[in-house]
């Protein structure tokens, strides 16, 4: 069986599918309340907020400078269609699965 249309391999990966998840619900999270949120290490962020920005799911704009500094992200138009998408193709998945009473 295929995957359904929408089914993004790039953000199922649970720590990635939840980052995502997170930014959807707001307009601009902070770093550390991601990673709060999330129960990682900042370099484990760092990484999935990376590969998210390289695809163009992610902005991440960083204020200020040395411990002043400020790293907020937010899920850009491309990444929340890819996570409703994504969404909707589990969706799919999940209802064709018989579910016995």
């Amino acid at each position: 069986m295929s995957a359904p249309e929408g089914f993004d391999e790039l953000i199922h990966p649970t720590t990635r599918l939840s980052l995502v998840a997170l930014l959807a619900a707001t307009e601009w999270a902070e770093f550390a309340y991601v990673r709060e949120s999330l129960d990682l290490s900042d370099s484990a962020l760092s990484k999935q907020m990376s590969t998210l920005a390289d695809a163009g799911y992610v902005d991440v704009r960083k204020e200020g400078a040395g411990r002043r500094r400020r790293t907020t992200l937010r899920l850009t138009d491309r990444g929340r269609t890819a996570f409703e998408g994504h969404v909707a193709a589990l969706r799919q998945i999940i209802s064709a699965v018989p579910v016995e009473k």
